[in-house]
């Protein structure tokens, strides 16, 4: 199954519209039919996908043109308006998660030359909310805006670790999937994985498709401590080993906390005194 496949199969799919629904609601129910797989659609299409009638459909059509929510192409096909990009771009959950990991998120991709990915949670998924990839990066199937699947995603592991029970035991309760090279998918080998993020601070999760690549992912503390986003790193499996990944994610993630006002516990670090008789620092 392919990520976007996997990724959907996570979430509600787009329910019609029925008789009743208050017009906000059909309104949204219309632009919910467009997916990654349908980026355009005509009005006799939105229509039925969304269970109204043509007249309807294409009254809510005029009024979300109007706003900009909606497109329309010279074929007389609609697609998402540049709007609704501009409206999401003011979510706290991304876009200030986002300014403040930008930094980090560059030197992460000088570093590594391939993928650097910056994910929350929404719903049952992970949304990716950046990206920084090399032309000459290994080939991945994730996009700005989309979704990735909890269960197989280094971000999604780590952002499941840190999940509610409830949202834990849905996912442990779904048939698990036929990957290949993603390691044990069962309810008690996800668990295991789980216990681990929370234990090294980092998930780490082989793909086979589309092609061979290691991911690790780390979490990112908002200031109450909670797991706001994962961040993670993508490059060609047996490129570098993934002992040496893991402290290159944990520590840029880290960072991103602090300057997120997190306040992680002591390290235990023990700090070496300075020479006997030497004058402090700044006297």
């Amino acid at each position: 199954m392919t990520e976007a496949g996997m990724a959907g199969a996570g979430r509600a799919a787009a329910q019609p519209a029925v008789p009743g629904q208050p017009v906000l609601v059909r309104a949204l129910s219309l632009l919910a039919q467009f997916t990654e797989h349908r980026r355009a659609l005509g009005l006799s299409e939105l229509a039925r996908l969304a269970g109204l009638s043509p007249a309807t459909c294409l009254r809510l059509v005029r009024h979300l043109t109007e706003w900009g929510a909606l497109e329309r192409l010279e074929d007389g096909r609609y697609v998402v308006g540049v709007r609704l990009w501009e409206i999401a771009s003011l979510s706290p959950r991304g876009h200030g998660v986002r300014q403040v990991a930008l930094p980090y998120l560059e030197d992460l991709y000088e570093v590594t030359r391939h993928h650097v990915l910056l994910s929350v949670l929404e719903g049952r998924d992970a949304v990716l909310i950046d990206r920084l990839s090399s032309r000459m990066a290994t080939e991945v199937a994730y996009r700005v805006g989309g979704r990735m699947p909890l269960r197989t995603t280094a971000v999604g592991q780590v952002l499941l670790a840190y999940a509610d029970a409830e949202l834990q035991a849905e996912i442990f309760a779904q048939p698990a999937p036929a990957e290949l090279g993603t390691g044990d998918l069962s309810p008690a080998g996800l668990r295991a994985a789980l216990a681990g993020v929370k234990k090294s601070g980092a998930a780490v999760v082989r793909r086979a498709q589309p092609s061979r690549t290691i991911f690790v992912a780390a979490p990112i503390h908002g200031a109450d401590g909670a797991v706001v986003a994962a961040l993670s790193i993508v490059v060609p499996d047996a490129s570098t080993p993934s002992h040496e990944l893991v402290p290159l994610v944990r520590a840029a993630a880290r960072a991103i906390s602090r300057n997120l006002g997190h306040k992680p516990l002591a390290s235990g670090a023990w700090r070496h005194p300075g020479p006997v008789g030497a004058a402090p620092p700044g006297a």
